[in-house]
C-alpha cells in the first residue's frame, strides 16, 4: 500500500525532499541550496498545474530564475573580500513590501476568478506574491525572510490540503519548524556580524 502511494506520487515526494534540502542548506548559508531549489521548483511546476493552482505553478518559474539569481548573489558576495552578511529591512520597506503583496494578490485573484478555473484564487495569489518577496529576501540575506515565510507557509498548508497535496502540506508543516530554527540561526549570525563591526 505504502509502496503504491510512493510509486504514484514519486514526483511530489522527490520535490518535497529537495525542498527540505533547500531550506536546510539555506539555513547553513550553503550555496548548494539554490541547486536543490531549482530542481524542486521544476518538479513543482507540473504538480501545481495539475492541481489547478496556476499562480503557484508559475511561481515555480520565478523560483527557478531566483535560484540562478540567488546563486550568483551568494557566489559573488562570498568571493569578495567583504563577507555577505545578514541584513534587515526598516519599517517603511516592510510596509511597502506587504502593501504590494496585498495589492498584487487582489488584482491577480480577480483575474484568476474571471479568466481561469483556478482553485481558491485569492489564497493562491497571496501565497504566490508573498513567496516572491520572501525569495528575494533570501537572495539578499534579509533576516525577516523567515517571518514572511512563516506567514506564507502557514496559509499554504491549508491551500495544499484543500487540493489533496498531502506530501506537500506535510512539507510545509516541516518548513514551519525549520523556519523557527532558521530565524534563530540568522539572528545569531547578524548579532555576531554586528559585534565584529563595532
Amino acid at each position: 500500500m505504502i509502496f503504491n502511494y510512493i510509486f504514484q506520487n514519486w514526483i511530489e515526494i522527490t520535490a518535497v525532499v529537495l525542498a527540505i534540502l533547500y531550506l536546510i542548506l539555506a539555513i547553513k548559508q550553503n550555496i548548494l541550496c539554490w541547486v536543490c531549489g531549482v530542481i524542486s521548483s521544476v518538479l513543482y511546476f507540473f504538480i501545481m498545474r495539475t492541481a489547478g493552482l496556476y499562480m503557484e505553478a508559475y511561481l515555480q518559474i520565478f523560483y527557478v530564475f531566483m535560484g540562478f539569481y540567488g546563486w550568483s548573489q551568494w557566489k559573488t558576495k562570498t568571493s569578495n573580500t567583504s563577507n555577505f552578511v545578514v541584513n534587515t529591512w526598516n519599517k517603511s520597506q516592510h510596509l511597502f513590501a506587504t502593501s504590494m503583496v496585498l495589492i498584487l494578490s487582489i488584482i491577480s485573484a480577480i483575474m484568476l476568478r474571471f479568466f481561469t478555473d483556478a482553485a481558491l484564487p485569492f489564497l493562491d495569489a497571496l501565497v504566490t506574491w508573498g513567496a516572491v518577496v520572501a525569495t528575494y529576501m533570501v537572495a539578499k540575506k534579509l533576516l525577516e525572510n523567515w517571518i514572511y515565510w512563516l506567514v506564507v507557509d502557514s496559509i499554504s498548508i491549508f491551500l495544499f490540503i484543500s487540493r489533496g497535496l498531502f506530501p506537500t502540506a506535510f512539507l510545509f508543516g516541516i518548513y514551519i519548524i525549520i523556519i523557527i530554527y532558521g530565524y534563530r540561526s540568522w539572528s545569531k549570525k547578524l548579532q555576531e556580524d554586528n559585534a565584529l563591526s563595532t
